[in-house]
């Protein structure tokens, strides 16, 4: 399925709940958000509907999100029936608290990955970032998900300047131990205030730092030819188990090979994370659309995506590219 700007759109990010079991300081205020009413969040059956209708379309690859999509009740059933859908690949992305529970339930249910988001590796600022996440539960879950088989394993690290910046090192040594890939995610501004720009830090201010210590080698992606490597420049210091993966929406943008859709928990397709249009799926299908109506509607989303953010690359502009709605109902 190609846009209109000839690339081929083959991946689908699903978030099922905007729900999630922690409320850390980047991604939601302190007093919470206005959860969206349970009778207005995506019924399983109809997220299923959706990605077999895409999968028709030439969507292959399909990411679960939230919120956290493991406290959503029935998670590894409804897993269980996305793997029967013909898709090459299946992830999911948590923050890990849950995740030594479920790990060999979701594995058996057919995900192949999992990404951990993970800000910290210090128990106090994990708990202060987390506003009371427990460290040591994240890092069970990752033993976990290593002894059940994931691979590969991947920790998400949103970057956030005189907060979290200093554990830079920690995180890409701890890819000398594990088999795990760092991946360092430049703060992006989506949602009230959050990204602006006296917390960023780029991502070439990290290489610089880790390039001090230890020679970055450059690896190939991991997505082999069906564009599935995403947008992570990666790579490998001497003797390292792991890889470090440098994920730079701001300073290096990469609208130019984007290659997915978002269906948000209440059911909005999105072209585009930055660009807040959306085409409502959930009024149509309750109102008794057919699968023809369904797949022109994610045909028009297709067609909509834009060539880049509404602004490009030049960091000045950082503060006009923003995302209103909260990370938490996209699923990111």
């Amino acid at each position: 399925m190609l846009d209109k700007y000839k690339r081929e759109i083959n991946y689908l990010r699903v978030s099922i709940t905007d729900r999630c079991n922690l409320r850390c300081v980047y991604c939601m205020p302190k007093e919470g958000l206005s959860l969206i009413g349970h009778q207005d969040i995506l019924r399983y059956e109809e997220m299923l509907r959706i990605v077999r209708i895409a999968r028709k379309l030439g969507i292959v690859k399909v990411r679960v999100t939230g919120g956290e999509p493991l406290v959503r009740r029935g998670v590894a059933d409804f897993l269980a029936e996305l793997g029967t859908l013909g898709l090459e690949d299946i992830s999911l992305t948590t923050n890990g608290i849950l995740l030594e529970t479920f790990a060999e339930r979701i594995r058996s249910a057919g995900v192949g990955r999992v990404n951990v988001s993970l800000d910290s590796l210090d128990p106090k600022r994990y708990a202060r970032i987390t506003r009371g996440g427990d460290l040591s539960a994240v890092l069970r879950g990752l033993e976990q998900a290593e002894r059940v088989g994931f691979s590969p394993i991947k920790i998400n690290v949103v970057t956030v300047k005189d907060f979290n910046d200093d554990e830079t090192l920690s995180f890409a040594r701890l890819t000398l131990e594990k088999p795990y890939e760092i991946r360092f995610i430049e703060l992006m501004p989506i949602g009230g205030e959050k990204g602006s720009d006296d917390k960023y830090v780029s991502n070439d201010e990290l290489m610089e730092r880790i390039g001090r210590v230890g020679t970055l080698h450059p690896v190939e992606s991991a997505g082999g030819g069906r564009s599935f490597g995403g947008p992570a420049r990666r790579f490998r210091l001497d003797g390292a188990r792991g890889v470090i993966g440098f994920i730079s929406p701001i300073s290096h943008n990469f609208c130019h090979a984007c290659n997915r859709l978002r269906l948000t928990a209440d059911g909005g397709l999105r072209a585009c994370l930055m660009i807040d249009g959306e085409i409502d799926l959930k009024g149509p299908m309750r109102k008794g659309c057919s699968d023809e109506e369904l797949e022109q509607l994610i045909r028009q989303a297709v067609m909509s995506k834009p060539r880049g953010q509404c602004t490009d690359a030049a960091a000045e502009d950082r503060s006009r590219r923003k995302c209103a709605r909260e990370m938490s109902t996209i699923g990111g």
